[in-house]
């Protein structure tokens, strides 16, 4: 379910939030009078930023698809590197 707080509600309820957001890690919603914002924890943020990044590589994409449709069984166990 959708947390939505008013941007007045920011303030008496930060330490709540900043806490709720590290366990549950799922956004909340603030509204405003020009618009809405979506807060996530810092740990969310930068696992979104590393997933845009990964995904702006060309082919990198369709490669890590490809990985993830690999059996384990045909993994190789010696690395090159």
């Amino acid at each position: 379910m959708k947390e939505r707080l008013g941007v007045v509600d920011l303030g008496r309820n930060g330490p709540y939030l900043v806490d709720r957001l590290q366990e549950s890690h799922e956004p909340v919603w603030i509204t405003g009078k020009r618009g809405s914002a979506v807060l996530v924890s810092e740990e969310d943020w930068r696992a979104v930023q590393e997933t845009l990044y990964l995904v702006s590589i060309p082919g990198m994409r369709e490669s890590i698809l490809d990985g993830m449709a690999t059996p384990v069984d045909e993994i190789e166990s010696d690395l090159d590197w």
